[in-house]
């Protein structure tokens, strides 16, 4: 292959769950800018196509599709749609996120709510898609997002004297996806098939800037001094999704500025 493709998705089918929210919409433009055939899927597919307008007026393959990640029929059916308009599967990018739980303290059933799509979600999305791609002679990739929150503890004093906090679930289903992801790196990698993992740091949200006293002390624990912008995620998926990265399964790689290695 030639060089100057080893970082392009041109030839690529890509699967996103996950797109309307700051990060899932900065993806899809990355994902889109290198070129590939992207379809953005969740729950909601009329929130989804406003999203999309930009990148298909720049002649960007992009399409919307509706899917219920917590239930396998769903999942299985976006699974058949893509096979049969597109072909094949290369790529899927596991985006998707629920937060139902508010505070420390909040209910069981919050919690229990939580696990519909951050555990059973994922797992169902992660086996239905990875089979597919096992049965494809190339096999493909697959890029779970999680956060450094899955591999850190809650550091409490940078909330001090804010509105912001911290919540149980996201710590575990963060940590629990870094894990399956090496799992399911093992079981699918004699089939051809990558499975790794992103996790971001803090990302600056322009839209509704988080509270100073926060910003300051989470910019310090940094290497770079700053928290992340949405759009300098991607280029770590588009990595992982392409042929450049070939050889690499199993990774958890931390886009964060420096935060888990300081």
């Amino acid at each position: 292959m030639a060089e100057s493709s080893l970082f392009s998705l041109a030839d690529k089918v890509v699967v996103q769950c996950g797109g309307t929210g700051l990060l899932g919409r900065a993806l899809v433009a990355t994902l889109g800018t290198a070129g590939a055939t992207l379809v953005v899927a969740g729950r909601d597919r009329a929130k989804i196509e406003p999203g999309l307008a930009a990148g298909r007026a720049a002649g960007q393959r992009l399409h919307a599709e509706s899917v219920d990640l917590t239930v396998e029929a769903s999942v299985a059916a976006l699974r058949d749609r893509v096979l049969t308009a597109h072909g094949r599967i290369d790529g899927l990018v596991f985006n998707a996120v629920s937060r139902p739980m508010r505070n420390e303290r909040d209910t069981v059933a919050a919690w229990e709510e939580s696990m519909k799509l951050n555990a059973t979600g994922l797992f169902l999305t992660l086996r239905t898609f990875a089979d597919a791609m096992a049965a494809q002679p190339a096999g493909g990739s697959i890029v779970n997002i999680a956060s450094i929150q899955g591999m850190v503890g809650s550091n409490l004093s940078l909330y001090e004297g804010t509105t912001m906090g911290t919540v149980p679930d996201y710590f575990f289903h963060k940590g629990g996806m870094i894990n399956l992801t090496r799992h399911y790196a093992s079981v699918y990698g004699p089939r051809k098939v990558r499975v790794n993992v992103v996790s971001p740091g803090g990302i600056f949200n322009p839209d509704k800037p988080q509270p100073e006293p926060f910003l300051g002390r989470y910019s310090a624990q940094t290497m770079l001094g700053r928290m992340a912008r949405a759009d300098e995620i991607g280029g770590a998926v588009v990595f992982l999704l392409s042929d450049s990265a070939s050889y690499v399964t199993g990774v958890n790689l931390a886009v964060d500025g420096g935060y888990t290695a300081k």
